[in-house]
This record gives structure tokens, C-alpha cells and sequence, in this order.
């Protein structure tokens, strides 16, 4: 088996916590050579950068790149300093324009969200004008970003034998940007008609509802960048909250995973962090690397161990973060004997 080189960014906060146990599932799966580096605010408080280039080239030369969660700080911790990102500028940097973000409470809720991860709101063009008093955010949808997406998202949908892909936009009121994202859409579902695949779109307040009323009328959703990251901050809602919600960035050349939540600074070092989250990205990085058995064994033992009621406080248990990667632990032992 090939020894694969992890690029490992704990971040801040919770980040400090979840990650380690993560990597120590992950040695009970595979070999790995995890090479750390930094990034975050106390990354930029230490260096002046919260993403130092010597981050980016290790993880532009290992095969896939864990990453914790960072503390953003206020626009007055700065000091007038620039703070770039550090996850928008990997995102850039390794043209990760493709964030799936699986919604599954391991029973009968089981969909995708597929977002645009480079574009949209989150470029960054904002300006203050003074003299009429406007603050402006430049919204840009390209057809290039458009397309290889929504491409992205059927491919997945063929891959994991997914029946429907949904389009989520507001092309009724952003007639240009989500116009175009909606046009592109159904000329790639063209490109698929063969497959069966049933496609169709929501407007992204409907879907919003949908979401809370009737989960199970999607399978994948795909749409753009911000959307995309508020629906699935709602849908996570739907299976016990962000400590349970993994996500993954993927580009042509490059894979970052990361739990969708946050630094979680009100709860760092209490040893209380939900690690799941973070140990099913790490699963979902085990199939991006053709480890597809041992993704299977992680997924099985985070269900095991949830209907087992071996969890934190966030989901009702009382179990230590650890206490929690231990029980994973014993569950990979138990699956691997029989499925490796």
C-alpha cells in the first residue's frame, strides 16, 4: 500500500483537538507521513501571516490536506494589519472549486450539497464609497466556474449512484449571475441525459423550507459558493449540528478536508469538542485517495458509535473528546478484521 503524505493544519481553537484525534483514527487505517504546518490567527500572531507560504507549498506537494478550523478575528483585534483567510486563500491558491458537503444522520436523511468554492460573493471585491455613502460586494459567476461545477456535481452524482441533481438559485431576482448558473446547469444535465439522472431547480428561499419541511426530496444539490454555505450550515441542523457535518474541497489537482464547523472558542480546551465531524472528513479524504474500504470501516464506525450513544455533549452524550476517538477506534478494529 502507498504511503501517503497528509499535509495537517490544526488551525485554532477546537482545531488543536479534533484534528490530532482524527489523525490518531487514521493510523489504525493506512500509512501515512503527516507533515504539520500552520495557519490561523495565532499563526498571524506569532508570524504576521495566517497562512505563511511555506503552508501553501507543503500543501501543493502532499496528497491530501486536513485542515482544523481558524479563529477569524474583528476587524479591530488587526490593527490595521492585513489578515488573509487561511481556507479562501488554500482555496484559491489550489483551485479547490468544488466543496461537497454530505448531510446523512446514517438513517433517512442522505443528501449532498455540492457548492462553487472560488467565486460568488467570497472573491472579495468590496469597497466603501464615501460619497454616497455605499458600501459595495462585487458578486462574480463565471461561465468557466459555472460549468465545472455543475459538471463536478453529475460526475459525483454517477459515481455514488445518486438519482437527481437539484440547481439551487435566486435567477428570478439575480437575473445575470444566476441566470447564467442556471442556464449553464441545464446544458451540462444535456451531457448526461443518457444516465437517467433527474434533474430540476429550486429557488434557494424555497429550498431553505424544503430543507426543514421535507429533507428527503433531494439527493444532490448544487449551487453557489455563499447559498451553498448557509444551506448547508441549515441542513447540518437536520443530524445534530456542525459537530457532525464533514466537508471536502476538491480541485483537478488537490484535495483539503475540514469539519464545517468553526474554532469554537467558547469550548476550546474543555476537552469536550465534538471530534465526528473532523473523523468523517478524514473518511471522506480516505476515498478521495482510492482507500474506498477504509473510508466504508471510518463511516461504519462514527455510525456505530453515534447510535451507540458514544458521544459529546453536543449530541446529548458525556464523553470526552478522546473518550469519543477511543470508541471510533475500537469500532475500526472491529470492522477491519472482517471488511480488510
Amino acid at each position: 500500500m502507498k504511503k501517503y503524505k497528509i499535509c495537517v493544519i490544526e488551525g485554532d481553537g477546537v482545531g488543536k483537538e479534533v484534528i490530532p484525534e482524527t489523525v490518531r483514527v487514521l493510523k489504525n487505517l493506512g500509512d501515512f507521513q503527516f507533515i504539520k504546518e500552520y495557519a490561523g490567527y495565532e499563526c498571524f500572531k506569532k508570524y504576521g501571516d495566517a497562512i505563511p507560504s511555506k503552508t501553501v507549498e507543503t500543501a501543493k506537494e502532499c496528497d491530501a490536506i486536513l485542515f482544523g478550523a481558524v479563529t477569524t478575528p474583528k476587524p479591530h483585534e488587526l490593527e490595521g494589519k492585513v489578515y488573509r483567510s487561511p481556507i479562501l486563500t488554500l482555496r484559491r491558491e489550489l483551485d479547490l472549486y468544488a466543496n461537497i458537503r454530505p448531510i446523512s444522520n446514517f438513517r433517512d436523511i442522505d443528501f449532498v450539497i455540492i457548492r462553487e468554492n472560488t467565486e460568488g460573493l467570497y472573491v472579495g471585491r468590496e469597497y466603501y464609497n464615501p460619497c454616497t455613502e455605499e458600501a459595495v460586494a462585487e458578486r462574480v459567476i463565471s461561465k468557466k466556474g459555472c460549468y465545472r461545477v455543475v459538471k463536478f456535481a453529475f460526475e459525483y452524482a454517477l459515481k455514488h449512484h445518486r438519482k437527481k441533481v437539484t440547481c439551487v438559485h435566486k435567477a428570478n431576482v439575480l437575473r445575470v449571475t444566476d441566470g447564467l448558473f442556471l442556464k449553464i446547469f441545464y446544458q451540462v444535465s444535456e451531457e448526461y441525459k443518457e444516465y437517467n439522472i433527474e434533474v430540476n431547480d429550486y429557488l434557494v428561499d424555497t429550498t431553505a423550507m424544503y430543507i426543514v419541511k421535507n429533507p428527503k426530496i433531494f439527493d444532490v444539490i448544487v449551487t453557489t459558493n455563499l447559498f451553498g454555505d448557509i444551506l448547508s450550515d441549515e441542513a447540518s441542523g437536520l443530524i445534530g449540528g456542525l459537530g457532525l457535518a464533514p466537508s471536502a474541497n476538491i480541485g483537478d489537482r488537490y484535495g483539503l478536508f475540514e469539519p464545517v464547523h468553526g474554532s469554537a472558542p467558547d469550548i476550546a480546551g474543555k476537552g469536550i469538542a465534538n471530534p465526528l465531524a473532523t473523523i468523517l472528513s478524514g473518511a471522506m479524504m480516505l476515498y478521495y485517495l482510492g482507500m474506498k474500504k477504509e473510508s466504508k470501516i471510518l463511516r461504519m464506525a462514527v455510525k456505530s458509535v453515534v447510535e451507540k450513544g458514544y458521544t459529546t455533549p453536543d449530541l446529548g452524550g458525556n464523553l470526552k473528546t478522546r473518550e469519543v476517538t477511543d470508541k471510533v477506534i475500537e469500532e475500526v478494529k472491529k470492522y477491519s478484521e472482517v471488511l480488510l
